[in-house]
């Protein structure tokens, strides 16, 4: 298939942008990396009538640390974000999950920015940004807002994010120095979109988890930070616990089912990935054996 026509114009500036937005409201579509964008228009599945093309505005991009912070602009592509020394540093789950984002044709090209504002319910970097407790800055024409991951994403596709704002960067806190992270996601090819996965983010004292953070994706309409989590905090994690926190968490569960997967099956896999998790974060191999429950 072919995209429906539509009209095409390159910002030289977020002004410029946030301009044409508030022209043309929601019969505009912003054009980044385009890697989920184009299809979609291919397939017929969104027919805007103009594209406001955002690639060429530089101040979009690039990774800096300030006073605690690490901010990444919207335009930062995949690859840039792999490569990132400083990301490694600070946000070294980013780095682990940047790795699993599609194949590199598709890393080269799509920007960071641009999978969160698509909100892929199946995509890492959603769950990633919940995970590290990030702030999300976007703007209008009427001013600038921050918006804490947790309250951005809202469904399928959808987010706080209205039709006369652009995502300008995302604001993660750097980690600290017992900080730990998790990331892994079961696909049927590397590269295929995730059945099931999670990003998670800890402060670890010994042997017990502090802020512990459960981004789980492809178990839902949208991304999920796990509140099951409270029950492996505060505490030496035990494989009672563990039991507990994995029961509380399928009660939160709402999976969908597909062709890749029955919604059982996600529940199974979501609770094997906790455990993982936990047995990872702690360097527990007596609670790996929960993974098979």
């Amino acid at each position: 298939m072919k995209a429906s026509a539509f009209s095409y114009t390159r910002a030289s500036s977020v002004v410029d942008a946030l301009e044409l937005l508030a022209r043309h409201g929601d019969q505009a579509k912003v054009l980044s990396g385009g890697q989920s964008l184009m299809p979609a228009l291919n397939l017929r599945l969104s027919a805007p009538e103009l594209l406001v093309d955002i690639g060429a505005i530089a101040e979009l991009r690039g990774v800096a640390v300030e006073n605690g912070v690490l901010r990444i602009g919207a335009l930062t592509r995949h690859v840039d974000v792999l490569r990132s020394a400083e990301i490694a540093k600070h946000a070294p789950l980013l780095t682990d999950a940047i790795a699993h984002v599609a194949h590199p044709a598709i890393r080269n090209r799509g920007t960071f920015g641009g999978s969160l504002a698509h909100a892929d319910p199946a995509s890492e970097l959603p769950a990633c940004v919940l995970a590290l407790d990030a702030v999300l800055l976007v703007r209008s024409k009427n001013g600038e807002r921050r918006i804490r991951a947790v309250e951005f994403f809202t469904g399928i596709y959808e987010t706080l994010l209205s039709p006369e704002e652009l995502l300008i960067a995302v604001e993660i806190p750097v980690a600290k120095p017992n900080a730990v992270h998790f990331f892994h996601e079961y696909s049927r090819r590397k590269g295929d979109y995730a059945i099931v996965g999670l990003a998670a983010s800890a402060i670890r004292d010994g042997d017990v988890l502090e802020n512990l953070r459960l981004g789980y994706f492809a178990v839902g309409d949208k991304p999920m930070l796990a509140t099951a989590s409270e029950h492996l905090t505060g505490r030496p994690v035990t494989a009672s616990m563990l039991a507990d926190a994995q029961t509380a968490l399928d009660a939160e569960l709402d999976p969908q089912e597909d062709q890749q997967a029955s919604a059982g099956m996600r529940r199974y896999l979501a609770r094997q990935l906790m455990a993982r998790c936990v047995s990872t974060l702690l360097d527990r191999q007596d609670l790996a054996t929960r993974a098979l429950v």
